[in-house]
């Protein structure tokens, strides 16, 4: 007969007071009738998840799930649709969804390129001519400018590094080049871009925070004795992790992470991951990652935002599982000094997957492609009771 003294208890793992509980989405993936980008005719998104004409709806169910912030982007081709010409019925729609978040007590975290530009931009060349970083910089000043008073945390850029390798190395998304030089270009001025936005935005604004959202790989060697994997896994780190952090490092306010990749490496650079769990599209779920990066990003010594972390799971079977194991392992980082402030789960809403269109599943909560209708997982209701409690029990 069993010992009942021998029963494990629930632990309660508590996170630190003023923790950001949200999610996240972008404009060109849930909002709809964006038509003037350069991403519109190559992968057209329609009317997405109407999200433009149902945020209201869509911010009451951040707030009923227990949320108090959210990440989202302004779409540039809305707000300049013409070089120079600036559409004040947008910047007028995008104060309405800040303001209705700050009614809702949600924290706007807001992004200012999320992988799209508009047309006009990637005629004249988009980010890999040095000369265009004016234009984003004039961009995103004007926005400082509209909704500086209601905005307090800006991402410049989500993942310069994946931007610039699947548009101009890999040649997936626009504009479609596989050049390694173009790529290396694109990196550099999108690191210029953020350097001048931070300097203009703390001119105007001193109080404000700035960084990027950086798509960061858990390496790890495959042989962890051999020294030749050892230097393949620290090669990518400084190439792929560190680079573009070490470039920012005195014009960031903050350290934003998305986490969704681990690499076992062996020499001469050979990914042999064991993929014992993975999501509707391959990507495989190693949840421990998330501990050694943010153990690795420590030495910044500045606070970290998790702010992308999810997975395609269209039945939900992984998704609970997913949000716990992460932030377990969150949470033991923080207990180790790591100065985690805010998690946001990838996404709010199912959404347009870029170039894979709409069949992975991303949502916290289930779109209806056909009549639009949003239906809350089951994984929604057990991260809810997270953010609620401020608390994780295992």
């Amino acid at each position: 007969m069993a010992d009942p003294g021998d029963v494990r208890r629930p632990k309660r793992l508590s996170f630190p007071a003023g923790f950001f509980w949200g999610s996240a989405t972008s404009a060109y993936q849930v909002e709809g009738g964006i038509e003037n980008c350069d991403w519109a005719k190559l992968y057209p998104a329609g009317r997405a998840c109407d999200h433009y004409n149902r945020y209201e709806e869509d911010l009451d169910l951040t707030k009923h799930l227990n949320q108090n912030a959210y990440r989202f982007s302004i779409e540039w081709s809305r707000i300049e649709p013409e070089e120079g010409k600036w559409n004040e019925r947008e910047i007028a729609h995008y104060r309405k969804v800040i303001q209705s978040l700050r009614e809702r007590k949600l924290e706007p975290f807001v992004t200012l390129h999320h992988f799209t530009s508009p047309q006009w931009f990637a005629t004249k060349g988009g980010f890999e001519k040095q000369s265009n970083v004016f234009f984003f910089v004039r961009f995103a000043t004007r926005l400082l400018q509209e909704y500086g008073d209601l905005v307090s945390f800006w991402i410049t850029i989500n993942e310069p590094s994946i931007y610039a390798y699947q548009g101009y190395f890999k040649g997936i998304w626009p504009p479609q080049k596989r050049s390694v030089v173009s790529s290396l270009r694109v990196a550099r001025n999108l690191i210029a871009a953020h350097r001048e936005v931070y300097k203009q935005f703390h001119s105007l604004r001193p109080d404000v925070n700035i960084g990027i959202a950086h798509n960061m790989y858990f390496f790890e060697p495959f042989h962890k004795h051999s020294p030749l994997d050892r230097f393949v896994v620290a090669l990518c780190w400084r190439i792929w992790n560190d680079h573009i952090l070490r470039q920012i490092k005195t014009c960031q306010d903050f350290v934003g992470l998305n986490y969704y990749f681990h690499g076992k490496l062996m020499f001469p650079g050979l990914q042999r991951n064991e993929k014992r769990i993975v999501s509707d599209i391959g990507w495989e779920v190693y949840s421990e990652g998330i501990y050694g990066i943010l153990k690795r990003l420590r030495k910044y010594r500045l606070p970290i935002y998790i702010t992308e972390n999810g997975l395609a799971d269209a039945k939900d079977k992984l998704r609970g599982d997913f949000i716990k194991d992460h932030l377990t392992w969150i949470h033991r980082a923080i207990e180790e000094g790591v100065d985690v402030k805010g998690y946001f789960h990838w996404s709010l809403i199912d959404n347009f997957e870029w170039e894979k269109g709409f069949g992975p599943r991303f949502g916290l909560v289930e779109i209806d492609y056909e009549t639009l209708e949003r239906k809350c997982r089951p994984s929604a209701h057990y991260y809810s009771e997270i953010c609620k409690n401020n608390a994780l029990v295992i």
